[in-house]
């Protein structure tokens, strides 16, 4: 008994310690700001001064009336479209031809990892030049091959495509590692036990790996989502959501809605929104997985 005293005691210390510092901080840098941010949604302010006059929610009509938001809000759920279809599998793949002791494996995920590696301002402004109709590789390709010079960034109609096909590439090598490291914790003899009752290699896929691998599965699918709605760093240097708003998102739509023309009322009900989405989302799959994972168990797990 007193050993269960003791061990009860040195938990409620570990929480008493490490605690408040954390309520304290996320109280300092997430709570309080977002309710200033709400705070401000219901005022027209361009942010000097104490915010007057009051409008209550028309400047979240305004937002629903605004055609740039509504693009940026597709774009973004073409973003995650892209993610979750072309990103994560082709990371998956890699990660099973890359995970085992082969030659070269090591040299390979370097190279795959690196995009990640490098800073998306860096990034943005390395792929601006190569999209760049007079002296970039894509220009220089295509007049090279008889085609009429390309400029990807400014037609309204690719530039977007030209974007998705950056953040596939920057992100993926990520998401790789991350099933690498998740296929490096399956017991290898589950793989001989399947191999000598007869196992192909897609049941094998199938009943082995995928479900062992599902909890990293869902952790990438909750960065990727989560990344593609928050997704800023990326586009300014490449575009700055132009042409014509045709590549803005839910963050780039509010820094040139609202930062840089100092609506900060109009800028703070997008980021309560985003706020709100952002949420919605962390809170809804965290129970997803969860459940998922009681069904499994409930059907007698993998077969």
């Amino acid at each position: 008994m007193r050993i269960g005293e003791r061990a009860t005691d040195g938990r409620l210390a570990v929480v008493l310690l490490f605690l408040p510092p954390a309520l304290l901080l996320f109280t300092l840098f997430v709570t309080l700001p977002m309710g200033e941010a709400a705070w401000y949604s219901f005022y027209s302010w361009n942010g000097y001064g104490t915010p007057e006059t009051f409008v209550g929610l028309k400047n979240y009509e305004l937002l629903l009336q605004n055609r740039a938001f509504r693009i940026a809000l597709i774009n973004n759920f073409s973003i995650i479209a892209v993610s979750l279809a072309v990103q994560l599998p082709l990371a998956l793949a890699m990660a099973i031809l890359l995970a085992d002791r082969i030659r070269g494996a090591v040299t390979f995920r370097m190279i795959f990892f690196v995009p990640y590696v490098l800073a998306e301002v860096a990034a943005g402004l390395i792929w601006r030049f190569v999209y760049d109709g007079d002296y970039g590789l894509v220009a220089k390709a295509a007049t090279a091959l008889g085609f009429a010079t390309p400029y990807v960034l400014a037609d309204r109609d690719l530039a977007m495509y030209a974007i998705l096909a950056v953040v596939v590439w920057k992100y993926f090598g990520f998401h790789m590692m991350l099933y690498i490291a998740g296929l490096q914790q399956i017991d290898p003899n589950l793989y001989e036990a399947a191999h000598i009752d007869g196992a192909t290699g897609r049941q094998i896929f199938t009943r082995v790996t995928l479900p062992l691998l599902g909890p990293t599965i869902r952790l990438s699918v909750f960065f990727a989502v989560l990344g593609s709605i928050q997704l800023f760093d990326l586009i300014m240097p490449l575009t700055k959501g132009g042409p014509s708003d045709s590549t803005q998102t839910l963050v780039t739509y509010l820094y040139s809605y609202g930062v840089t023309r100092m609506r900060i009322g109009f800028g703070s009900a997008v980021g309560v929104v985003l706020f709100v989405i952002c949420v919605v989302f962390a809170f809804g799959y965290s129970r997803i997985g969860p459940l998922s994972l009681r069904k499994r168990a409930q059907g007698g797990g993998v077969s």
